[in-house]
């Protein structure tokens, strides 16, 4: 996981952990399951006030990005649309790979199926 808090910038350091956290979570670079740093240690590491980076988590569990759980930790949970579209399309190349169908056809296929 990697996070830069720029204090220059216009855009508070709660949004801007937000955003940096949804964006690597969209990219499929923190996959579901994966435990957020506890609380006071990123904040800690990102020289920010406990508070800014719960409020961050707070925000990305209301988008439904992230699951705290208790003692547990805070996990990316992979239920937003992004994920589930993307982790639906990795499901159906490993099933052409495996088919061995090329790319071009696995393309046609879904083609077809999207003009249905």
């Amino acid at each position: 996981m990697r996070l830069v808090v720029d204090p220059g910038s216009g855009v508070p350091p709660f949004e801007q952990v937000r955003e940096a956290i949804r964006s690597q979570v969209e990219d499929g670079e923190l996959e579901p399951g994966f435990r957020l740093p506890p609380v006071r240690t990123l904040a800690s590491s990102l020289d920010l006030a406990p508070g800014t980076v719960a409020r961050a988590y707070k925000e990305l569990e209301a988008l439904g990005v992230v699951e705290t759980r208790g003692r547990a930790g805070t996990v990316v949970t992979g239920t937003g649309v992004e994920s589930s579209v993307r982790a639906a399309a990795s499901a159906y190349v490993a099933t052409v790979r495996q088919l061995g169908l090329a790319d071009d056809a696995a393309l046609d296929a879904v083609r077809r199926a999207l003009g249905q």
